[in-house]
C-alpha cells in the first residue's frame, strides 16, 4: 500500500497528538504551510519537514518558539 501524500486537518492532529485547533493555529501563523484542495491539506513532506526542523523547539505557543527546556 502506497504511504499518503495528503493528509487532512484531523489527521495531522492525530499524528501530532494535538487537537485540529492548534494544527490550524500551526497553518496560520505560517509554520506549517498547507494547501486547500476543497478543505486544507498538509502534505506528508511538508509535516515531516516541519517535525525535523523543530525537533528540540517548544511550540506550545506558535508566537513563541523557545529552545526545549526540560527539568525535572
Amino acid at each position: 500500500m502506497p504511504e499518503k501524500i495528503l493528509y487532512t486537518v484531523k489527521e495531522v492532529s492525530i499524528i501530532m497528538h494535538t487537537n485540529t485547533g492548534y494544527v490550524y493555529q500551526l497553518i496560520s501563523s505560517g509554520l506549517l504551510p498547507a494547501l486547500k484542495l476543497g478543505s486544507l491539506k498538509i502534505r506528508h513532506a511538508t509535516l515531516m519537514k516541519f517535525l525535523n526542523e523543530y525537533d528540540g523547539y517548544d511550540l506550545t505557543d506558535p508566537g513563541n518558539i523557545e529552545k526545549l527546556s526540560v527539568s525535572a
